[in-house]
């Protein structure tokens, strides 16, 4: 079960003004279950997105890359679960785009106003006539308070959906923040196997909001991993609909910080349930690394600790065979690391200090805190004032069923 994570209660999700969503049953993979959605956003919104770094990225992230550089506007944004059109070549880039066409002749807009996405089994032709069935169903529910059964419609392995929702005021105008995104296997930046959107109704600058979805993503979800995989699909959006009323943000006007915080608290949640909501996950741990030269090999560091499957496992029994850190912290690729200057701890407790065990290290201490569902694992390297923190969760005989039985 997911780690001190539950469904959010849907009137926890506030309704973004500009952004209307819709679902349907599209039978895309498997009959009886939300798989595909649609999001119409109101004229003159401003759209900023980041997808995988992985060069065998799927047919969809390159659709939406051509259209968000067609400088067109983007008007409606379509999801699809079930099926990646990842590793589909020519053929797979074709259905994406009749997925566009399609949506764009239903809602009177062009083509490239539409972004498609895609999540699931990879190198499987797209059922894009199912897709295209589905569509006015979802037009007909479209609606502002819709937020829930959306994050409903994009989960795949998810067992709960994730969305959250923050308010602030700006220069007397309330702000609305709202995000959903789905994750669970296939997780490691950068980004993640992972679908994001964040919306805002306030009006922000083209500039601004890449600044801030950038800011953003390099302090949530560029900081999880789960199983070291980056997904083909991977794709984080961040709308500004610019309908609050507020004055334009530009990225170094007043109040841009303020929402560019507030975004980064939604996306930070998201990022965060997302790992706790791991594909067998029963552990939550936070690395952090403290006192390295740069952030650069605190994060190498931390990687280490948190993509280590004897660590991982080793959480996963609660057994504090801590060595395993160690070993991590010596590969990560420091050549220069003075290790007697080192020291790890166990939420509060002292494990390793000169080199080896520490001298007030008890085994009854460190089970202690292995039995905990959320744990945070402390390196202080000894060799400056840089920090990195990264989120990650156990590996379980789960995660082992569930990725063998994936596609049955």
């Amino acid at each position: 079960m997911p780690v001190n994570l539950t469904d959010p209660d849907p009137a926890s999700l506030l309704p973004v003004k500009g952004v209307e969503l819709g679902h349907a049953e599209a039978r895309i993979k498997k009959p009886g279950r939300k798989d595909l959605l649609v999001m119409r956003l109101a004229p003159g919104s401003r759209v900023a997105g980041v997808f995988t770094q992985n060069r065998f990225c799927a047919a969809p992230v390159q659709v939406c890359r051509q259209h968000l550089a067609s400088g067109q506007g983007i008007r409606a944004l379509v999801v699809n679960t079930g099926n990646a059109n990842a590793g589909t070549g020519e053929d797979g880039l074709m259905r994406a785009r009749r997925t566009c066409e399609a949506l764009a002749g239903l809602l009177g807009i062009a083509d490239q106003q539409v972004l498609p996405f895609s999540t699931g089994v990879i190198m499987e032709p797209l059922p894009v006539e199912r897709i295209i069935a589905g569509l006015p169903a979802c037009l007909a529910n479209l609606r502002e308070d819709n937020w829930a059964n959306a994050a409903q419609a994009i989960m795949t392995t998810d067992i709960v959906a994730k969305a959250c929702s923050k308010r602030i005021h700006l220069e007397g105008q309330s702000i609305t923040i709202t995000g959903i995104a789905k994750g669970s296997g296939m997780i490691h930046p950068n980004m993640a196997t992972m679908l994001g959107f964040i919306a805002t109704d306030a009006a922000v600058s083209q500039p601004a909001l890449e600044s801030m979805i950038r800011y953003a993503v390099n302090r949530s979800f560029n900081c999880i991993t789960v199983d070291g995989d980056t997904s083909t699909n991977d794709s984080l959006i961040l709308i500004a609909t610019g309908q609050a009323g507020n004055a334009e943000l530009s990225e170094h006007g007043a109040g841009y910080a303020a929402l560019r915080d507030a975004v980064t608290e939604v996306a930070t949640t998201l990022a965060q349930a997302i790992v706790r909501d791991g594909e067998g996950a029963t552990k939550f741990m936070t690395v952090r690394v403290e006192g390295g030269r740069d952030e650069a090999e605190c994060r190498k560091v931390a990687y280490a600790v948190a993509h280590s499957p004897l660590v991982k496992t080793a959480f996963f029994a609660s057994d504090p065979n801590l060595g395993r850190i160690l070993a991590a912290v010596g590969y990560a690729g420091i050549e220069d690391l003075d290790v007697s200057l080192l020291k790890l701890y166990l939420d509060d407790v002292l494990v390793a200090e000169n080199g080896g065990r520490a001298a007030s290290y008890r085994e009854e201490d460190g089970q202690r805190v292995m039995k905990r569902p959320e744990i945070t694992v402390r390196v202080v390297l000894g060799r400056g004032h840089a920090t990195a923190t990264v989120w990650t969760c156990d590996f379980s005989y789960d995660y082992v069923r569930i990725n063998a039985d994936y596609r049955t």
